[in-house]
């Protein structure tokens, strides 16, 4: 991916900015019949502007409903799958929109990265967190809570930094009914194969080839650097519906 090369080869820091609100009107109005609702999804709105956008966008569209994910990339994704299971099963957007405000909560993302020094950059940690990437072969492991990135713990090297995803997500219950999935940064998965192979006892005997995985997108991406990987689920305090 461009964007993962331009990470190495320059210290500029790439820009990013969310949908602006006439384009949101603009698509539904395109797209809505009289009778139809929609419910938009975005990415946390602690950490980018797509929410605000989408609420002042909407604002005067009648059976629009706006909800912030708190979450974002595999995270999101999961949500999304949410609504397209609710969707099929005929709720309407309000009992949508209630289901998801639950099971948000119940959404967890974490990445092993190798540094924090682009979310430092992108300004989405603080400097002093930044430096805990900084020691030689220390391995930052984060969290997405209530939208906002948190230093989950350190580790030395990748197999230990392993070793913390697969504790946390032991922690917390992988909810197995549930969806859930992984996604990378950089070049190609090579971490994350190792990964998915060194806690396989996670998956109870499951197919790797049916779990969800995805390369992180430009805009995520940037902020996680070359080689991070995530793991997103529902934690099994949710109840199957």
């Amino acid at each position: 991916m461009v964007i993962h090369a331009k990470l190495v080869e320059t210290d500029v820091f790439p820009k990013a900015s969310q949908i602006p609100p006439f384009q949101y009107e603009k698509a539904l109005q395109s797209e809505m019949q009289e009778k139809d609702e929609a419910v938009i999804l975005t990415i946390a709105s602690k950490l980018f502007g797509c929410c605000h956008s989408a609420l002042l966008g909407t604002r005067e569209m009648k059976h629009v409903y706006v909800v912030d994910s708190e979450t974002c990339s595999m995270g999101e994704q999961l949500l999304v799958r949410k609504v397209c299971m609710y969707r099929e099963a005929g709720l309407d957007a309000e009992t949508i929109v209630s289901r998801l405000e639950a099971d948000r909560k119940q959404i967890r993302i974490i990445a092993l990265l190798n540094t924090l020094e682009y979310l430092k950059k992108g300004g989405r940690i603080s400097a002093v967190k930044a430096m805990a990437g900084r020691v030689l072969g220390i391995k930052p492991v984060i969290q997405i809570v209530d939208g906002e990135v948190s230093l989950l713990g350190t580790a030395r090297g990748s197999k230990s930094g392993g070793n913390l995803l697969m504790q946390y997500v032991q922690k917390e219950g992988l909810h197995l009914d549930e969806p859930f999935g992984m996604v990378y940064s950089g070049f190609d998965d090579h971490m994350l194969q190792k990964y998915i192979k060194d806690s396989a006892v996670l998956y109870e005997g499951k197919d790797p080839a049916s779990f969800l995985i995805s390369r992180m997108g430009a805009v995520i991406g940037s902020y996680a650097g070359n080689d991070g990987i995530g793991f997103a689920f529902f934690a099994k305090g949710i109840a199957s519906r």
